[in-house]
Protein backbone atom coordinates (compact mmCIF):
# COMPACT_ATOMS: atom_id res chain seq x y z
CA UNK A 1 0.00 0.00 0.00
CA UNK A 2 1.13 2.99 -0.84
CA UNK A 3 -0.04 5.53 1.65
CA UNK A 4 2.19 4.13 3.98
CA UNK A 5 5.31 6.04 2.40
CA UNK A 6 5.51 9.16 0.68
CA UNK A 7 7.09 9.57 -2.91
CA UNK A 8 10.49 10.91 -1.29
CA UNK A 9 10.84 8.09 1.16
CA UNK A 10 10.38 5.75 -1.81
CA UNK A 11 12.88 7.14 -3.78
CA UNK A 12 15.50 7.42 -0.93
CA UNK A 13 15.05 4.10 -0.64
CA UNK A 14 15.55 3.11 -4.49
CA UNK A 15 18.38 5.20 -4.43
CA UNK A 16 20.19 3.99 -0.99
CA UNK A 17 20.02 0.11 -2.67
CA UNK A 18 24.01 -0.82 -3.25
CA UNK A 19 23.70 -1.17 -7.06
CA UNK A 20 21.37 1.25 -8.26
CA UNK A 21 23.69 3.60 -10.46
CA UNK A 22 22.46 7.29 -10.91
CA UNK A 23 21.01 8.22 -13.80
CA UNK A 24 22.34 11.10 -15.75
CA UNK A 25 19.74 14.13 -15.85
CA UNK A 26 19.66 17.09 -17.51
CA UNK A 27 19.14 20.05 -15.09
CA UNK A 28 16.43 22.90 -15.71
CA UNK A 29 19.31 25.46 -16.59
CA UNK A 30 19.77 23.42 -19.74
CA UNK A 31 16.31 23.49 -20.73
CA UNK A 32 15.87 27.13 -19.99
CA UNK A 33 18.94 27.67 -22.49
CA UNK A 34 17.27 25.43 -25.17
CA UNK A 35 14.00 27.88 -24.89
CA UNK A 36 15.97 30.60 -24.99
CA UNK A 37 17.71 29.12 -28.44
CA UNK A 38 14.59 28.13 -30.10
CA UNK A 39 12.70 31.33 -29.13
CA UNK A 40 15.30 33.57 -30.31
CA UNK A 41 16.37 32.08 -33.34
CA UNK A 42 13.43 29.82 -34.59
CA UNK A 43 11.56 32.82 -36.29
CA UNK A 44 14.82 33.65 -38.48
CA UNK A 45 15.02 30.07 -39.28
CA UNK A 46 11.34 29.59 -40.02
CA UNK A 47 11.20 33.32 -42.22
CA UNK A 48 14.03 31.83 -44.10
CA UNK A 49 12.84 28.66 -45.09
CA UNK A 50 9.13 30.59 -45.46
CA UNK A 51 11.11 32.81 -48.21
CA UNK A 52 12.99 29.45 -49.69
CA UNK A 53 10.00 27.93 -50.26
CA UNK A 54 8.47 30.70 -51.83
CA UNK A 55 5.85 31.60 -49.26
CA UNK A 56 7.17 35.18 -49.24
CA UNK A 57 6.97 37.67 -52.58
CA UNK A 58 9.14 40.24 -51.64
CA UNK A 59 12.43 39.55 -53.77
CA UNK A 60 14.54 41.54 -51.09
CA UNK A 61 13.41 40.54 -47.62
CA UNK A 62 15.29 42.37 -44.69
CA UNK A 63 14.25 40.57 -41.33
CA UNK A 64 15.89 42.82 -39.42
CA UNK A 65 14.05 42.68 -35.84
CA UNK A 66 13.85 38.62 -36.67
CA UNK A 67 17.94 39.22 -37.09
CA UNK A 68 18.37 41.36 -34.10
CA UNK A 69 16.48 38.72 -31.97
CA UNK A 70 18.49 36.32 -33.52
CA UNK A 71 21.44 38.11 -32.60
CA UNK A 72 20.77 38.56 -28.77
CA UNK A 73 19.37 35.17 -28.42
CA UNK A 74 21.69 32.87 -29.66
CA UNK A 75 25.30 33.21 -27.45
CA UNK A 76 23.52 33.46 -24.50
CA UNK A 77 21.48 30.27 -25.06
CA UNK A 78 24.36 28.82 -26.25
CA UNK A 79 26.15 30.09 -22.53
CA UNK A 80 23.24 28.97 -20.62
CA UNK A 81 22.81 24.98 -22.33
CA UNK A 82 26.80 24.84 -21.55
CA UNK A 83 25.84 25.67 -17.73
CA UNK A 84 23.53 23.58 -17.12
CA UNK A 85 25.83 20.16 -18.78
CA UNK A 86 28.07 21.66 -16.35
CA UNK A 87 25.93 21.63 -13.37
CA UNK A 88 24.29 18.52 -14.59
CA UNK A 89 27.56 16.87 -14.72
CA UNK A 90 28.51 17.65 -11.43
CA UNK A 91 25.31 16.81 -10.28
CA UNK A 92 26.10 13.04 -11.38
CA UNK A 93 29.39 12.62 -10.41
CA UNK A 94 28.41 13.42 -6.43
CA UNK A 95 25.44 11.02 -6.75
CA UNK A 96 27.76 8.50 -8.43
CA UNK A 97 30.71 8.98 -5.52
CA UNK A 98 27.65 8.66 -3.28
CA UNK A 99 26.75 5.48 -3.98
CA UNK A 100 30.02 3.95 -4.62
Amino acid sequence: MLTKYSYSTLTRIRHNLPNASPRFKLSVLFWVGIGVLVVGTGPLVLFGIAFSLGFISDPNPNPIGLGLLAFFTFWPGIVIMAAGLIVSFCRYRARRRRTQ
